[in-house]
């Protein structure tokens, strides 16, 4: 409602202007030092509003919801998984659906690093996961990165965050949750002077109790967390209708704001979800489903992991669904819609078993590719997508760029700007995409490797030695079942040299090896 009347209540201070201008003028002898003095002091007292205003209405809003470890095909308008998701479905409808987007190495802290710094994880510092095994490698994201966030801020957005964060390595003693508890701890409160920007904040690093989350708030010591009863989605998504409401000034009116919503199902705690989104699924045929080449037989612990969770899998992603839902009806209810950007992605997928892979952290689409939706009414036409190759990293500077602020890019960004793209489905796009997985405790061992329109390659370093390399042809084996290295040196070595070129431009020292 507010928005809606902001436009008549800048109309009106501009008239009183306008008539104190006359007044001061015909009556009072403008020329006059003095009076001129007057009426300038009451315009500085008026301007600030009017600029704010003019800001708000010529730079889009940003909602940017993530969810966590959501398969890209795990879509219901895709028509792909058997997962009801009416809401994504209509957003989808109304913006750019990407059907190609990836995590370039997916795996939760990583991920979220590249998305905030639009660097690659050699350059970014988040190596791996924030954990304390990790914390000795310098794994959390540095305070002097230059987030998007920050940029947003310096050019007066307000900016809020909610939901898992996940870039701050536990140090001891450790916070006392469930999480710390065993060999490795995970989750870390976040001090203010590490948020970059965000002013609004109810967050946790990791947490993985989704029907009891728990949260620190803006002013929260590391001590001060507090539990809720309620799903950690439908928690976050009040939280959201808040803000968008600026329910008790949360957020500075009339400034243009951005938020983020990071929802952490459908994580791996797929269970801890209300019974009225399992209940869905209660009669879904799973080995109809689990007929695909990639899901091992029934008996196989990685098949039999699949069979038992991909139905609270879907649950978890159905609720979130309604909780997006809630949110864009918000944005309508509130007059925001028009001139708010929304993107809904994740920072990487989940193989469940696939492959024989439980989790991610691997090259195979089901880890790799990711949901990623973009609208913007005002600007954006309709449209699926199949052929861009995005990444999430490549958000940094797109949404930048999309927003009125490609001149402020910081010059350390490495990813794409791949806006045009968005706008009108032309423009430049990489031939490649590319994939990371790292040790931190050395930056050279891991894998390195590149995703095309066609083809995965990949090659594994251990101890300065290449000892795997794999190659898949994706048009002709989608399932990603026959390494067809081996029957195609040529293949091998011209990707060899296009992944040395790309290192090389990257400054990662895992070149040296390809030589």
């Amino acid at each position: 409602m507010i928005q809606l009347l902001e436009p008549f209540f800048f109309m009106f201070v501009r008239f009183i202007m306008f008539c104190l201008y006359l007044f001061l003028f015909k009556f009072a002898n403008m020329r006059s030092t003095k009076y001129y003095f007057i009426f300038s002091w009451i315009a500085s007292f008026f301007w600030p509003f009017q600029s704010c205003a003019k800001k708000s209405q010529e730079h889009p809003n940003l909602v940017f919801i993530m969810a966590d470890q959501w398969r890209g095909t795990a879509l219901g308008y895709l028509d792909v998984e058997p997962v009801i998701t009416p809401n994504l479905d209509r957003l989808a409808a109304e913006g750019v659906a990407f059907e190609n987007a990836v995590s370039s190495y997916p795996v939760s802290s990583p991920a979220r690093g590249m998305l905030m710094t639009g660097q690659y994880p050699v350059s970014s510092k988040v190596t791996g996961n924030c954990n304390s095994e990790n914390a000795p490698y310098g794994v959390e994201l540095p305070v002097e990165a230059r987030c998007w966030s920050d940029v947003l801020k310096d050019q007066g957005y307000s900016l809020g965050y909610i939901g898992k964060w996940h870039l701050d390595a536990p140090y001891f003693p450790y916070v006392d949750t469930y999480n710390n508890r065993g060999k490795v701890a995970w989750n870390e409160w976040c001090p203010k002077e590490r948020r970059h920007g965000f002013d609004y904040w109810i967050a946790y690093g990791t947490y993985d109790n989704h029907l009891k989350p728990m949260y620190w708030n803006r002013d929260a010591g590391r001590d001060d967390f507090y539990y809720v009863n309620q799903w950690g989605p439908e928690y976050e998504t009040d939280r959201a209708i808040e803000y968008l409401r600026n329910k008790d000034g949360c957020r500075e009116e009339g400034r243009p704001f951005a938020l983020v919503v990071s929802i952490n199902p459908p994580h791996t705690g797929y269970e801890l979800v209300p019974e009225k989104y399992k209940t869905l699924y209660k009669d879904l045929d799973i080995e109809k489903w689990c007929q695909r080449p990639d899901i091992p037989k029934k008996g196989n612990s990685n098949g039999d992991f699949y069979r038992n969770s991909v139905k609270d899998y879907y649950a978890c992603m159905t609720g979130v669904d309604e909780q997006i839902g809630r949110i864009v009806e918000t944005l309508k209810q509130e007059g925001l819609w028009e001139n708010t950007i929304v993107v809904f992605t994740s920072d990487h997928g989940d193989c469940m078993g696939m492959h024989g892979v439980i989790g991610k952290d691997i090259y195979y689409e089901e880890a790799m590719r990711i949901p990623m939706i973009v609208t913007w009414p005002a600007r954006i036409k309709p449209r699926r997508d199949a052929d861009s190759r995005i990444a999430l990293a490549d958000l940094y500077p797109t949404l930048l760029s999309l927003m009125g602020y490609k001149s402020v890019i910081p010059l350390q960004v490495e990813t794409f700007d791949l806006s045009e793209r968005i706008i009108s489905g032309n423009g430049f796009q990489p031939d490649f995409q590319p994939y990371y997985r790292i040790e931190p405790a050395r930056s050279t061992n891991g894998w390195r490797g590149l995703r095309g329109k066609r083809y995965t390659f990949a090659i594994k370093v251990e101890n300065g030695t290449i000892t795997e390399t794999v190659l898949f042809d994706r048009s002709d084996d989608p399932y990603e079942l026959k390494n067809i290295v081996t029957e195609n040196p040529d293949l091998e070595l011209k990707f060899k040299k296009l992944l040395r070129k790309w290192l090389d431009r990257t400054n990662d020292s895992f070149a040296m090896f390809l030589d």
